[in-house]
């Protein structure tokens, strides 16, 4: 049996090669499809990796409490549209939810930032020294500032890297240098170390930290005291944050003395549902592309079975010769559907170092991460596999159900 396989792979790869372009282009259907569904997988992975990345880079077990989902007067109100959260509800809630391990707030605007000559316009963050344990932020050089500072409405400033690039020369040490931000001096204390972009795409590194309460009186000015952009909090573990979601709800309606028929006026996200929607997104795009590329495999496919099914009425004569001498049906099923089969064996081969080389180029030209995953890649070749058995079946069993007698006449 293993000698009848071999001479009939023989066989079927010098029936092939008599025409390597009809051969080459039945493939490419083939190479196509297996080549992007590799590429494709490989691209969504790469996706899937950053966004844990992004998402990771915000800290550990992050909820975030936005103010906003007002209703006045009739007319309802987004995120940011009402000032309905404060430093107060930020510190009662440490103190009434055990979950918490800590709260912080922030409050951000743009606008210009002057060192010398140069000068940058980003956004300021006004926060407490909590938010950057909460965000889990690093220092390249120099370091946070603190209780006191806040108390005391101390004018320092930390910097982030694209801050640095932009307000200062190349090799210069920021740390102790003086910048001025809406006129008002501030000392830099500390460079943050970097962090790319966010789930959302923003810069996270294009940033300037000062104390809230400097941010509050001296630099933003405010017509609520004590008003905050965002509340931040953390817990310990993974498994509390919903738990902990629920309690700060029920915290924040019964402190802001919301009815039950009332909405709740501020918008609670957690790390894992940004991290949902991100990925969400670009696994529904991934399914998109392939279902393109598995239209592609289809295609070829068809390919298969159409070339076949010509190879068939040519070589029908040949059939006839061949169990004139003996051969049985299944002989002639067995060739055909190796023919299949060599020709998606061939392709897929192909279309595995394409979608490798083509994730490659899309990390070297696009910039794109891109995970190339042996599971995908096995995959992928055998559904190559698989389309070619399917569809090299009806043409072998036509060949192999023709009468010797007729196929003897044909001409």
């Amino acid at each position: 049996m293993p000698a009848f396989l071999l001479l009939t792979l023989m066989t079927a790869i010098r029936v092939l090669s008599r025409n390597r372009l009809r051969a080459g282009l039945t493939m490419l259907g083939i190479v196509i499809g297996v080549g992007a569904v590799i590429a494709m997988v490989s691209i969504g992975e790469g996706a899937k990796a950053a966004v844990q990345a992004q998402v990771a880079s915000m800290g550990t077990n992050v909820i975030i409490v936005l103010p906003g989902s007002t209703t006045v007067g009739g007319v309802r109100g987004g995120q940011g549209g009402a000032v309905t959260l404060t430093v107060s509800d930020a510190l009662e809630m440490k103190k009434r939810i055990p979950l918490l391990q800590d709260t912080g707030w922030a409050k951000r605007d743009v606008m210009q930032s002057v060192n010398g000559n140069k000068n940058w316009n980003g956004p300021v963050n006004g926060v407490s020294p909590s938010y950057l344990t909460i965000r889990d932020w690093s220092f390249t050089s120099g370091g946070p500032f603190t209780q006191a500072d806040l108390d005391a409405a101390v004018r320092v400033a930390l910097v982030g890297q694209t801050v640095v690039e932009n307000l200062f020369e190349a090799g210069e040490e920021p740390v102790g240098s003086v910048i001025r931000i809406k006129n008002v001096p501030f000392r830099v204390i500390g460079v943050l170390a970097p962090k790319g972009q966010s789930a959302q795409g923003s810069d996270q590194d294009d940033i300037v930290f000062i104390p809230f309460s400097t941010a509050e009186r001296k630099v933003f000015g405010t017509q609520f005291i004590g008003s905050v952009g965002a509340l931040f909090a953390a817990t310990e573990r993974q498994e509390d944050l919903f738990a902990a979601v629920d309690q700060i709800r029920e915290f924040l309606r019964a402190r802001h003395r919301l009815q039950v028929e009332q909405g709740d006026d501020f918008t609670i996200r957690t790390q894992v549902d940004i991290g949902k929607v991100q990925e969400g997104t670009s696994q529904t795009l991934t399914v998109m592309l392939l279902s393109i590329a598995a239209v592609s495999l289809l295609v070829g496919g068809i390919g298969i079975m159409n070339i076949l099914l010509v190879s068939v009425t040519e070589r029908t004569r040949e059939i006839g010769i061949r169990m004139a001498v003996g051969a049985k049906r299944r002989h002639i099923l067995m060739q055909f559907l190796i023919e299949a089969m060599t020709l998606s064996v061939v392709g897929g081969t192909l279309g595995i170092l394409f979608g490798i080389a083509g994730a490659r180029l899309t990390t070297v030209i696009a910039g794109w991460p891109t995970i190339i995953s042996g599971n995908t890649v096995l995959a992928a070749f055998l559904f190559s596999l698989a389309v070619g058995l399917f569809f090299g079946l009806y043409p072998a069993h036509k060949a192999a159900r023709l009468n010797p007698i007729d196929a003897l006449r044909y001409e």
